[in-house]
């Protein structure tokens, strides 16, 4: 049973069409804010070049993007945080984040090598998140917005990227078939590994188009959406016209504790 008194009022939160055409941007925002120092000096420990940010093959700039996951997913301690809107440098400054964050993080070290940037809003089922809080399900949020990042990469093969020119972070160390014939398993939102991690090693599929082995655990999580809120420019764009997860007063409140809870089996 998961609740909604904890989740923002007087949003309308149904599926749109008008998101569908976001160009992206490599422009720093609030949230990406890639021209701060703190970003710079990450950037210096992924080795991000100006060749590779003007390359033209999208090999190369998929290979940093992967680079920079292994040194984000190394650097920044997951945690519950519950500021979906923190920007990248104060994220960076505390060493440590949630999904939503890190996943901020990559995006800012995207644009910040020239590549073009946009997220996609879902709306997934709280439900998702009990195998983290078996014992808390009952202050579980109902809905759970999540921004989910794309890259626009010129020259991706439009029989094997179905989205053209973007590249879903879903699919950033392979296409989801090839990771979903991985043997470690799906994701199963349970112990230390949160969805940032496994994006590396197994297939996050939020629209059931993957074929997931029988013998292994979830890879097709499209029963947990509830809503698919279209494509926005930036992640500021689409928390701005829809809110974040919890209402300002929950995340006063959750922050303190959970901002520093690691991340792991409750």
């Amino acid at each position: 049973m998961t609740s909604s008194l904890l989740t923002p009022r007087g949003r309308s939160r149904t599926g749109t069409t008008d998101g569908g055409t976001a160009a992206g941007s490599t422009a720093p925002t609030r949230i990406l804010d890639w021209r701060h120092p703190q970003v710079a000096s990450l950037l210096q420990g992924i080795d991000v070049t100006t060749d590779v940010g003007t390359a033209t093959e999208p090999a190369l700039r998929t290979a940093t993007l992967r680079r920079a996951h292994r040194v984000i997913a190394a650097t920044v301690r997951p945690v519950y945080s519950v500021q979906d809107e923190r920007p990248v440098s104060e994220v960076l400054r505390r060493g440590r984040g949630s999904c939503s964050q890190r996943l901020a993080v990559l995006e800012a070290v995207a644009r910040a090598s020239g590549v073009a940037t946009r997220v996609r809003g879902l709306l997934v089922d709280g439900a998702f998140w009990y195998p983290r809080f078996p014992r808390l399900r009952r202050i579980v949020p109902d809905q759970v917005l999540l921004a989910w990042p794309e890259f626009r990469l010129d020259g991706l093969s439009s029989t094997v990227h179905p989205g053209a020119h973007w590249l879903t972070v879903s699919e950033l160390f392979g296409s989801l078939d090839e990771l979903s014939d991985g043997h470690g398993g799906g994701f199963t939102n349970a112990g230390a590994e949160t969805l940032f991690e496994a994006l590396s090693r197994t297939a996050i599929d939020w629209d059931g188009v993957t074929l997931c082995p029988a013998d292994g655990g979830a890879c097709d999580l499209s029963a947990y959406v509830l809503a698919d809120l279209g494509h926005f420019d930036s992640r500021d764009e689409l928390f701005a016209r829809h809110g974040q997860t919890l209402c300002r007063t929950a995340r006063v409140l959750a922050e303190p504790v959970l901002g520093r809870r690691r991340a792991a089996g409750a």
